[in-house]
């Protein structure tokens, strides 16, 4: 109880940003479609979002080492509360294309802060129990930010108003606590090339995982909206995904310490080929059985990025990886600026269908490379344990590589 007491306002802050980030994607495609944008506009915002989220990355640890941690986060609160205001202000897809920019770099340099923050606090006693509220806190909140797109009104100034008074509302936890801010932590440097040199196959992994989450989230609106989904419908389409996601972490992680992660990762492309083949047939099939196919693309598609990042390390020293952990979130990062551009040209030339015919080929193409990878060299007999990794910050490499110390001593012992 005293550990939640402790981190409440930075678990606070953690919902409030989701609930605010989390729905602005889903409401920037309905809003586009309502003011006429073209397809591949709506898909251009997606983009520009996750330009945005890897300038974060990359610059929050800079800036908390000139200006501190609270300073840093109301610095990169602003920057997301002044691109979500000024949407109906300027009617244009290439103006908001920046205020995304704006967007993705608040939501990285927010998390990137109360990642550093929750690395420095926590010890190794607390640090899994952390890890799991911390989890609870974001995946909850962007449940319910799925759901909120349900009442939120596209192209409304009161519905971007609303989303900005929530991240003004994520300042508040934060910067009025009364635990002294941490010392600034080291930026770790980027070197993408490490998670390739260690691991191709977790490389190549987490630009799948990328390809199909961002292309969901981002232009999943799209696709309910070409299948005849009511406003109300996409946001239960949107958070069956976040829940298939969520659930499938613990089962996923056992297989991946009990059996040879390579094989894991290949299993959960090939069901997530037949989510995607599932998802398009039985689309005629109504409103019920599209949000199961939500749920089970979500299930096979969502733990991709953890089971692969567990891979990688695998192959790597203690300490590479922090690092690592960058690299990998770099090569995501890829993945997701790519992907909601491409996936909304390809549904504007042949249709919804084109959404799930892209992400299937990707993962076809992992399921190949997975078994050549697999020729190439063998597993290692020593693994480390599987740890859910957040897509969030370069920082969040820090909270894994103690979880994993953790895990791994409490493995040795027994």
């Amino acid at each position: 109880m005293r550990l939640l007491i402790s981190f409440a306002a930075l678990f606070l802050s953690v919902a409030l940003l989701q609930l605010s980030s989390g729905g602005v994607g889903p409401l920037d495609a309905l809003s586009g479609i309502v003011l006429g944008f073209s397809t591949t506009q709506i898909g251009l915002l997606g983009s520009a979002h996750f330009v945005g989220f890897f300038i974060g990355c990359w610059w929050a640890p800079r800036l908390m080492g000139s200006v501190g941690h609270s300073r840093a986060f109301a610095a990169f609160t602003a920057s997301g509360a002044i691109g979500l205001l000024a949407h109906m202000l300027v009617i244009d897809p290439y103006a908001w294309a920046l205020m995304r920019v704006a967007s993705g770099l608040c939501v990285a340099g927010c998390y990137t802060v109360i990642e550093a923050w929750l690395q420095a606090k926590v010890t190794n006693e607390t640090r899994g129990r952390a890890m799991g509220v911390y989890r609870v806190a974001d995946m909850g909140a962007s449940l319910v930010a799925q759901l909120m797109i349900g009442v939120l009104e596209p192209a409304s100034y009161v519905s971007y108003n609303l989303l900005a008074l929530l991240c003004c509302a994520a300042l508040l936890p934060l910067t009025l606590t009364k635990v002294s801010q941490p010392k600034t932590p080291s930026a770790p440097r980027l070197r993408p090339m490490l998670a390739v040199t260690r691991s191709p196959l977790a490389a190549a992994g987490v630009i799948v995982a990328a390809l199909s989450s961002a292309s969901f989230r981002m232009v999943g609106p799209i696709y309910g909206q070409e299948v005849g989904l009511r406003t109300d419908q996409i946001a239960y389409f949107l958070a069956a995904f976040v829940l298939g996601g969520a659930l499938a972490q613990y089962p996923v992680g056992w297989l991946a310490d009990k059996f040879d992660r390579r094989w894991v990762l290949i299993w959960l492309s090939i069901a997530a080929i037949v989510s995607c083949i599932v998802t398009n047939v039985i689309v005629e099939s109504g409103t019920t059985a599209i949000m199961i196919g939500a749920a089970f693309f979500g299930l096979t598609t969502f733990p991709i990025y953890s089971v692969a990042a567990a891979h990688a390390h695998d192959f790597a020293t203690d300490d590479e990886r922090v690092e690592l952990s960058a690299a990998l979130m770099f090569f995501f990062a890829l993945g997701a600026i790519a992907s909601p551009l491409l996936s909304s040209s390809l549904i504007n030339w042949y249709g919804p269908s084109a959404l799930f015919l892209m992400i299937a080929s990707g993962h076809a193409l992992l399921v190949v490379f997975g078994l050549l990878r697999m020729r190439a060299r063998d597993t290692v007999e020593e693994r480390t344990p599987y740890v859910y990794a957040p897509r969030t910050s370069f920082m969040i490499g820090r909270l894994s590589k103690g979880l994993r110390r953790k895990r791994q001593l409490s493995h040795d012992n027994t």
